[in-house]
């Protein structure tokens, strides 16, 4: 364990400081990742620039002396996966092969954060190319565990302190199971609700940008600053959380799920005269196996489709993982992707149905299988967050009590397709009570 691990960054504790402030923060962060890092191997190698970046700090204060004329993130220290391209820098993708393969225009997303005034701080360790094969990063929480992956240097980055907010990707679990095993909030937005323009894709079908932050609140203004026709939502009145309950949910570890019971029931809680939201039991996804085969043969065809020419070329330079699923999705057909994307708008249409049917307002369920797993050789198992990426569903992680090793577990929320800020106004409702009441 790490005692003196900080509370995760509020990305207020930048918007708001003033010019002389701001500086002194930077100095002492970048002091703390040079300190650290090294053990925790947050950032890809030569990252971060501190001369790029306190000169890029000094521009904005130059730029927004009034701080009723600042950006919306004005001052943020943002993480970056090395999947998305980054102006003037190359980006390695946690792979061997020759970085001039990724080269690019940037990334939309990146773009869209510096407008919003935040500052690119450096480039984190991914998974190679978000797969399996993982990174050296480790969990601040406990070094001789997994941070998770793919996105294993933003998880680990963000509750490391080392920034207030980094970017991600999910796949299948990229973002919500790294969020619950570092004990940050990490927020999976409906497919296509961010830009994934200019980051080297896995399988375009399912990509979703996601984003990792202290709170549901910070991710609401994060995406205010840099996602299309962002309406923020009230703060919801005694919602209604569906439990998946079936052989999905039977997947979670006794641990995961005894947590997972004490969670809903501070939840349940009275808030008054009445309790604060209705928990009920709506069972679904009784085919969750098949529903995973489809969805890992999808992402295999697609996954070959990106890298055909660079795997026949650089096959060498593949790790074993990665160069399996590359040589299984080569033998699948075109009618098993267009299976696999017909099933993904499927399961989009049959949880809204059971969400309707239930009368519920979200579902709600453990972002993993349990704590961080043991070692740096795996990245732990996505199966509490596939069916919902498989969906394009928003989904939301924030952290939910300890296991019983004294590690970080997460809750899940699920909301309806589109419905992203209604889901983040519920996320900040239930990390309130469990404040209250856990």
């Amino acid at each position: 364990m790490t005692p003196s691990l900080p509370t995760p960054l509020s990305l207020d504790v930048f918007t708001r400081a003033a010019p002389a402030d701001l500086m002194a923060r930077y100095e002492a962060l970048l002091g703390r990742i040079a300190g650290q890092d090294p053990a925790l191997n947050v950032f890809e190698h030569g990252s971060p620039d501190a001369e790029r970046v306190m000169a890029r700090v000094r521009e904005l204060c130059a730029l927004h002396p009034d701080p009723a004329d600042r950006p919306l993130l004005f001052g943020v220290p943002v993480g970056v996966k090395d999947i998305f391209r980054i102006a003037g820098e190359a980006i390695r993708c946690g792979a061997l092969l020759p970085p001039r393969l990724f080269a690019g225009p940037e990334a939309e997303l990146v773009s869209r954060l510096r407008r919003a005034g935040a500052v690119i701080l450096g480039r984190t360790v991914t998974t190679e190319f978000a797969y399996f094969e993982p990174g050296p990063t480790c969990n601040p929480h406990a070094p001789d565990r997994t941070p998770g992956g793919s996105s294993s240097g933003s998880a680990a980055g963000v509750a490391a302190g080392f920034f207030p907010l980094a970017l991600g990707t999910q796949t299948v679990g990229s973002v919500i199971r790294p969020a619950a095993y570092c004990g940050v909030t990490g927020f999976k937005p409906s497919h296509g609700r961010l830009p994934v323009e200019g980051l080297v894709f896995f399988s375009r079908s399912v990509d979703h940008a996601g984003l990792f932050c202290a709170s549901p609140e910070d991710a609401a203004l994060t995406m205010a600053a840099v996602a299309d026709a962002w309406t923020p939502a009230p703060a919801p009145q005694r919602p209604r959380l569906g439990v998946p309950s079936g052989p999905y949910l039977d997947q979670t570890s006794p641990e995961a799920l005894q947590a997972f019971s004490a969670a809903l029931a501070a939840l349940g809680r009275a808030d008054g005269d009445a309790p604060a939201l209705t928990v009920r039991d709506a069972p679904c996804l009784d085919d969750i196996a098949a529903i995973a085969a489809r969805h890992g043969d999808l992402i295999a065809r697609e996954f070959h489709g990106e890298h055909a020419a660079w795997f026949e070329r650089y096959e060498a330079l593949y790790r074993p993982r990665t160069a399996a699923l590359l040589r299984q999705g080569r033998g699948l057909s075109g009618e098993v992707l267009a299976e696999g994307r017909a099933s993904c708008a499927d399961l989009r249409a049959r949880l809204h149905a059971a969400m309707d049917a239930a009368g519920i307002d979200a579902w709600v369920c453990p972002s993993a299988l349990g704590e961080a797993d043991k070692g740096l050789l795996g990245t732990g198992s996505p199966a509490m967050n596939l069916p919902w990426t498989h969906a394009g569903l928003p989904a939301l992680s924030i952290p939910a009590g300890t296991g019983p090793c004294g590690l970080p577990l997460g809750l899940q929320l699920v909301g309806r397709f589109g419905r992203d800020p209604e889901l983040l106004a519920l996320g900040a409702a239930v990390r309130k009570l469990l404040a209250q009441h856990g």
